[in-house]
């Protein structure tokens, strides 16, 4: 449970602090390129939130069975479809909503700022973006109520061990 809850400690970080502050000061700087700098170090940090979320929930799926029996029925497969959420969620963010991301900047040249926003690639990419923050905001959420389950679960086991 507790590299679920670091994992999403970085995860909201990153995208209530880390994203918007990279953007923000780099912009703050009048560069024309700035939003492609910002982009590509937003990009490689995202990449890590996203590969430690699929590989810490990959840990949690395979050790779940062993401390299947501390869990009711309901909340071990409730916790299992959960943790897989936060596996394909991230999984998917890095491997096809990022990589196709990565390949619509390089179409563009690296010159993301200077792209009309009229421009079909860029209109893409900003539909990737949304679907980038939706597939992160389903895995945080994912990862939060499988915490709360854990947590849950396991005071209702210790309850009964100590009665």
């Amino acid at each position: 449970m507790s590299l679920l809850a670091a994992w999403l400690g970085v995860a909201i970080y990153f995208s209530a602090l880390v994203a918007p502050s990279v953007f923000g000061v780099l912009r703050s700087f009048g560069l024309t390129n700035a939003g492609e700098i910002a982009g590509t170090i937003v990009t490689r940090t995202l990449s890590a939130v996203n590969k430690t979320g699929m590989l810490v929930s990959l840990l949690l799926l395979i050790t779940a069975f062993a401390v299947k029996k501390c869990y009711g029925r309901a909340a071990f497969m409730l916790q299992i479809v959960l943790l897989l959420i936060v596996a394909i969620s991230t999984a998917v963010g890095e491997w096809v909503i990022a990589a196709k991301m990565r390949g619509l900047r390089a179409l563009m040249h690296g010159q993301i700022d200077q792209v009309p926003l009229d421009d079909p690639n860029r209109m893409a990419f900003a539909a990737l973006h949304g679907y980038s923050v939706a597939a992160l905001t389903v895995a945080m959420i994912a990862a939060l109520v499988v915490i709360l389950l854990m947590i849950f679960s396991r005071g209702r086991v210790e309850g009964a061990i100590t009665e």
